[in-house]
């Protein structure tokens, strides 16, 4: 069983339906006792940092999410979620994340003329190490992305993409997967991505 961890910030509606298209059973997980029942856990999330992280931790849920990630079993953060898995964030000040990954949430900077904040829109992501994530996926493909802030530690980044500045789209360390665009909203390629994550439970 798949869960889906509502927090009330988050693009759930999109991301559940995603998951129901490619026949996977899912379940919105509220209760933090409930998500070690789960075999794949999504972390998903629009909104501010701060706000996130502090639901979370009032909830129970973020002692919850440490615990899932322990076990072993494989967490996908999406969009927020992706960066709620790192040390900290310096949206509306400074906040401090899951921990679970290295490296800082900071503001896009370096932009040319004509870009804009928020980067929104589809943008190139290639492939930076290899992962059975892109199983049936080109080197080079394209997502769509909706932020204002994103990581700069390329440590754990597998894929990369570039807005004023080189960033991570895509990270990877063992059983933790952040994906900062939104493969949901990403038709066939997004739709792959999710299926192989699905499959990582195999």
């Amino acid at each position: 069983m798949l869960g889906i961890i509502n927090y009330k910030i988050g693009n759930l509606a999109s991301v559940q339906n995603a998951f129901k298209r490619l026949n996977q059973e899912v379940v919105l997980i509220e209760d933090p006792q409930k998500v070690k029942i789960c075999s794949l856990l999504v972390l998903p999330g629009v909104g501010a940092f701060g706000d996130a992280m502090e639901h979370l931790r009032r909830s129970g849920m973020q002692e919850a999410i440490l615990e899932y990630v322990k076990s072993g079993k494989y967490l996908l953060g999406i969009c927020l979620g992706m960066q709620l898995l790192f040390q900290r964030s310096e949206e509306f000040g400074e906040h401090l994340g899951l921990g679970l990954l290295e490296g800082e949430v900071l503001k896009i900077r370096g932009l040319k003329k004509g870009e804009k904040i928020p980067h929104m829109g589809w943008n190139l992501v290639k492939m930076h190490q290899d992962s059975p994530l892109f199983k049936g996926i080109p080197t080079d493909f394209y997502l769509y992305f909706v932020h204002s802030f994103c990581v700069r530690n390329l440590s754990n980044a597998i894929g990369v993409s570039h807005y004023g500045i080189e960033f991570a789209s895509i990270v990877q360390k063992d059983n933790i997967i952040g994906i900062q665009p939104h493969p949901e909203k990403s038709h066939n390629v997004g739709l792959k991505i999710l299926q192989n994550f699905i499959h990582l439970k195999d």
